[in-house]
């Protein structure tokens, strides 16, 4: 059988739409749970929001948690992002079941007591029976202002 122009456009047409339709739909990207701490004001929301190109204007202090999906282009990250008030800290581990890795944002700028704060927070965190085992990111944030100290200082 020889191929005319419209044999030809249409073998062509069949094999982009059998290549578009047997396709079927994309792999579902991998899903990771976090959970995000850090004391009030270090700048948990501000990063979250970042990550999931959202304005920051407007952004207060989270009491309670909240939930994020991050997407990236290979997996999407579920961030439990739990408030850092003095108040709150003590009910943080009752929301680390489940979580896969951790995120602890430290304001690099702060005080020395907050600093000390933050440490303790950190270690107790590291030594959770939940936590201990999961790859732990310590984000030293803030480092735009003048009091920023370096990550050696931190």
């Amino acid at each position: 059988m020889q191929k005319t122009p419209t044999s030809s456009f249409i073998f062509s047409s069949w094999q982009c739409f059998r290549a578009l339709c047997c396709k079927g739909p994309p792999p579902p990207r991998p899903e990771y749970d976090l959970v995000c701490i850090g004391l009030t004001g270090s700048g948990k929301t501000s990063l979250l929001s970042q990550l999931c190109s959202e304005s920051a204007e407007n952004i207060v202090s989270t009491t309670g948690f909240s939930i994020k999906a991050v997407p990236f282009q290979n997996a999407i990250l579920n961030v439990k992002e739990l408030g850092g008030a003095d108040n709150i800290r003590k009910y943080w581990s009752r929301y680390y079941q489940g979580s896969q890795g951790v995120i602890f944002v430290l304001d690099s700028a702060s005080s020395e007591d907050d600093l000390e704060t933050a440490r303790n927070e950190l270690h107790s965190a590291l030594q959770h029976p939940q936590l201990c085992t999961l790859p732990f990111l310590i984000l030293a944030n803030h480092q735009d202002k003048p009091a920023a100290r370096s990550v050696q200082e931190v």
